[in-house]
């Protein structure tokens, strides 16, 4: 399985080959009717993550609300890079959208030194899905006295600890570097294209630590492969009540309490009323019987955002989380 760490192993050998195939239809006039044809989500992580899963249950809701085909095509690579760029580059008729993570818009900009695309000019913002929860778990192999974050820091300490994360520059890659600048620690970010492939290297035993969307690890859980050691959320996490925020254990770095979002977007020059259109639509399919199901399963609950709060969400979620990294001293790739 392929997978970098921060020890620059060098990014992703993803290949121009990579590419979507889209055709180049005119834009769509003001007076066009939308949509006509085929809708494609491009959602640039793996299948089995969270932001595949809500992608596919909402684009149910799309397609019966519009009667037209929504595809789903799956472009991972370059911690979502590869396919943010080509949505970015894509005509911009509405038949294109990316369903993405606020890192890949927000943390990449600093974590990467090309990204083939500039999420401020060449991506709108339509929609923004709560990631919610992201409990940090650790593997059995962890002596069982390391059943809380503070334990975990005390286990941690001179001892060669893999820990997981999704991404360059994610929430989990965060918290992470920030446990080894503030606490003396020597972990080993392993960055993986999506979630699917992290946990699956969790339960085989090669990390020790990691952070992901409940539903995903889930069989881990089951199965008491891993166990949970902290919610670095705002709240608990609805169906792990006795696992206890950050704050609640006593780390009260904003660092630690993850805050961010699943983004639907579309090529910029998007006509306005298309954007604010599918803005409606994929807010009400949080309500439809396959985005309640898929919602339900991820411990979500708050409804997405729409075009206008997404978007000022976004301006407040770069003014935070860059400094942020910069300060942590996590170089670009």
């Amino acid at each position: 399985m392929y997978k970098i760490t921060t020890t620059r192993r060098g990014l992703l050998r993803t290949g121009a080959g990579a590419g979507l195939v889209l055709a180049a239809p005119s834009i769509v006039s003001a007076q066009g009717t939308w949509p006509n044809k085929t809708i494609t989500i491009v959602v640039n992580f793996p299948a089995g993550g969270l932001t595949d899963g809500i992608a596919r249950a909402f684009a149910q809701h799309v397609q019966q609300a519009t009667g037209q085909q929504v595809m789903i095509d799956n472009k991972p690579g370059a911690s979502g890079n590869i396919g943010a760029a080509l949505v970015a580059r894509a005509p911009a008729d509405g038949y294109t959208f990316l369903h993405s993570v606020s890192s890949t818009l927000v943390q990449n900009r600093v974590m990467f030194k090309t990204l083939g695309f500039d999420p401020d000019k060449d991506l709108t913002i339509v929609s923004g899905t709560s990631s919610g929860v992201l409990p940090v778990v650790v593997h059995k192999s962890l002596p069982p006295e390391v059943k809380d974050l503070k334990s975990f820091v005390e286990y941690a300490k001179g001892k060669k600890i893999n820990f997981g994360s999704w991404a360059l520059g994610s929430s989990a890659h965060i918290f992470a570097q920030t446990l080894n600048e503030k606490y003396g620690l020597t972990m080993e970010v392993v960055t993986y294209k999506g979630e699917a492939p992290m946990w699956q290297d969790m339960g085989a035993g090669s990390l020790q630590a990691a952070m992901g969307s409940p539903q995903a690890m889930n069989a881990l859980l089951v199965k008491g492969d891993i166990r949970p050691i902290v919610a670095p959320s705002r709240v608990r996490y609805v169906k792990l009540p006795d696992v206890p925020t950050s704050e609640e254990q006593g780390f009260t770095d904003p660092a630690f309490t993850v805050r961010g979002w699943l983004a639907l977007a579309a090529p910029a020059a998007t006509p306005k009323e298309i954007v604010q259109k599918m803005s409606d639509l994929w807010v009400a399919a949080a309500d439809s019987e396959p985005g309640r199901k898929m919602m339900e399963s991820f411990g979500l609950t708050e409804k997405p955002l729409t075009h206008q709060e997404v978007m000022k969400d976004y301006e407040y979620l770069k003014s935070v989380l860059i400094p942020r990294i910069v300060a942590l001293g996590i170089k670009p790739e």
